[in-house]
């Protein structure tokens, strides 16, 4: 008896934690840790009211144009000045303050989208999805738009099907920005031999076409060619954003995603030994559509979901499951889900390096913490060094121990649990609050430490950095 509760008490911290995004103080771990999970399925709001409240991209793409116009008048009065005066007063960025503004409200409601969440499990899959198809703030034209492309893109799809997920990324406006395709155009277009005539040269950019096929969807090294990556560009040629080029023939009916068929290059296209005749959008679409459901995808897919939710190392078995579900079902994201919950290699696995998104969360979940604001949240997980919508690569941010364990990472984590914890200790009981976060799998060692404290914050903050608190 004694056994099984204690096995119980650790399944349910492993729902909190390795499926979900920590434990909330005061609330009891779910009784029926896989049913709690399935459940969640079923009730998930794709549009809490925190996240209903932002801007949406077709709003942002009028705001963008505007802030460029905006730059542009700033840089020719800029320049009159120098002429005029000799002295060169530096451009205004101004109009593009607005935009970083958005992107702090964004990054404020997801934060407390993730704290007030009834669903942890379906929200970390929300995480998990935007940072496998990652945008970057690094580039200023997608600034105002990451927090849009999560919760247009990806939250409405997250548990329905890959392919429809798909198609949203790859047509939102942040997509297209980040990754150049707005500037793509098809050496033989309509517009590319006018501009030749005049002796303008306009290019393809294959930036997008090479990371669908390595990223988003085969992975690296899985049959494709370079030749493949620049006849999928030409298929792609066409894809932009309406409402931002300042050419009456690209700007399109509205802001938002547009196919411009005067900048499409025209004919047939061979990807990976397959022809593919269609006309104008079709075209990539037809593309998109197979590579959806092609056996590499699967594998991709299978092998980054088991690494996340398993092991930095994937076990075999698990992504062999993931992937036949994902091939039997087309893509069908709520069964992988189940297969997941199912999994013996979740529940029994080791625990996994907590990243400062998935620490922070935890920490504030655990202590009460509902909200912060888009400022706060936003310079904190600078400080730790996982900027919100913004890796270094649109590989996304890095899902394994030896990118977050580090000696610097580790201490400004410590900083910021003592801040959380003079903040909140009032109340909390730290050694009753590790017991009911992590049953019996927490150590001696915390055990005692936490019990040896002067002071309930520096009992709470030894919790809140301990080596069980910084896994999961």
């Amino acid at each position: 008896m004694g056994h099984s509760r204690e096995s119980g008490m650790q399944n349910g911290a492993t729902a909190l934690n390795r499926f979900g995004l920590g434990g909330i103080g005061g609330a009891a771990p779910p009784a029926d840790p896989p049913s709690w999970l399935a459940g969640q399925l079923t009730r998930y709001d794709p549009r809490p009211a925190a996240i209903a409240g932002q801007k949406g991209s077709a709003e942002l793409v009028t705001m963008l144009r505007e802030a460029r116009d905006g730059r542009r008048e700033n840089k020719a009065a800029a320049q009159a000045a120098e002429t005029g005066s000799g002295q060169r007063e530096p451009p205004e960025l101004a109009p593009f303050r607005e935009l970083r503004e958005v992107y702090l409200g964004a990054v404020g409601a997801r934060t407390q989208a993730a704290l007030a969440s009834e669903t942890p499990f379906v929200e970390r899959l929300v995480h998990f999805w935007s940072n496998h198809f990652a945008v970057s703030v690094d580039k200023l034209a997608v600034l105002g738009f990451a927090g849009a492309f999560e919760f247009e893109a990806i939250r409405p799809h997250v548990l329905g099907r890959f392919s429809d997920m798909l198609n949203a990324v790859e047509r939102h406006p942040a997509m297209l920005l980040y990754l150049d395709q707005a500037e793509s155009i098809g050496p033989d277009s309509l517009l590319a031999q006018r501009a030749g005539a005049r002796g303008r040269e306009r290019g393809l950019n294959e930036n997008l076409a090479r990371e669908i096929l390595e990223l988003h969807t085969l992975g690296v090294r899985t049959g494709y060619s370079q030749v493949d990556v620049t006849e999928f560009a030409r298929a792609l040629t066409g894809w932009t954003v309406g409402g931002l080029a300042k050419q009456p023939l690209l700007r399109g009916p509205g802001p938002g995603y547009w196919f411009a068929a005067p900048i499409h290059q025209p004919g047939s296209r061979t990807i990976m030994g397959k022809r593919y005749a269609q006309q104008g959008e079709a075209q990539a679409q037809a593309v998109l559509d197979d590579l959806a459901r092609h056996p590499a995808t699967a594998r991709h897919i299978a092998t980054k979901l088991a690494r996340h939710f398993a092991a930095d190392d994937p076990p075999p078995a698990l992504v062999n499951r993931l992937e036949q579900d994902f091939l039997r079902t087309g893509g069908d994201l709520k069964s992988l889900c189940q297969v997941l919950i199912a999994a013996p290699e979740v529940w029994n696995g080791a625990p996994k390096f907590r990243t400062p998104w998935d620490w922070t969360l935890a920490v504030l979940r655990a202590t009460g913490i509902r909200a912060l604001p888009g400022k706060t949240a936003a310079g904190t997980f600078q400080q730790l060094g996982q900027a919100i919508w913004k890796p270094g690569s649109p590989a996304g941010f890095d899902d394994t121990a030896p990118s977050w364990a580090g000696p610097d990472a580790l201490y400004r984590r410590v900083e910021v649990a003592q801040r959380v914890a003079e903040r909140t200790a009032a109340g909390i009981d730290a050694r009753a609050l590790a017991g009911q976060l992590f049953g019996g799998s927490l150590s001696d060692a915390s055990r005692t430490a936490i019990s040896r404290a002067e002071s309930g914050p520096q009992a709470l903050a030894l919790l809140l950095a301990s080596p069980e608190m910084m896994r999961r």
